[in-house]
This record gives structure tokens, C-alpha cells and sequence, in this order.
């Protein structure tokens, strides 16, 4: 049950991120999912790094993290796609 409050919650952070760069109209639904966990795990990685602990469960501040996160991934992706 966990793995799918995961994926929603993943899911959330990805469609909000793709809302934030305006890449909405440009992903599905499965792109945003991935974009979320991916960026959760970013997210983590790039707090811990500033000392900051990452995403620690269901609340704001980790939704905060798996945003930032996924706006990091989206940002590379735009870069690598146009070189």
C-alpha cells in the first residue's frame, strides 16, 4: 500500500513542477509521475547536500523537496534535449 502513496505522492510533485515550467501541456501523466520520484530523490540529494534533511514522508515540506526537485530534473532535461 505504501508503494502507491508513493507513486501519488510522486505523481503530485511532478504535475505541480510541470505546472511551476510550464511543461504541462507537453507531458502525460506518466511523465509526471517519474519527473516526481525522480525529483523527490534529487530533491533529497540537493538538501542534504545544504544540510537540510530531504524527504522524510507524506507532509509539505517533503512535497516542497520532491518539487524543487523535479523542477531541477525538468530544467537539465530542456538543457540536454537542446544541445
Amino acid at each position: 500500500m505504501d508503494i502507491i502513496f508513493w507513486i501519488i505522492f510522486g505523481a503530485l510533485a511532478g504535475w505541480l513542477a510541470s505546472i511551476i515550467m510550464k511543461t504541462d501541456h507537453s507531458q502525460g501523466t506518466l511523465s509526471d509521475i517519474i519527473m516526481g520520484i525522480i525529483g523527490a530523490v534529487v530533491g533529497g540529494f540537493i538538501m542534504n547536500l545544504l544540510g537540510q534533511s530531504g524527504v522524510m514522508g507524506f507532509n509539505l515540506y517533503s512535497l516542497a523537496v520532491a518539487v524543487i526537485g523535479a523542477i531541477v530534473v525538468i530544467y537539465v532535461g530542456r538543457i540536454i534535449r537542446s544541445k
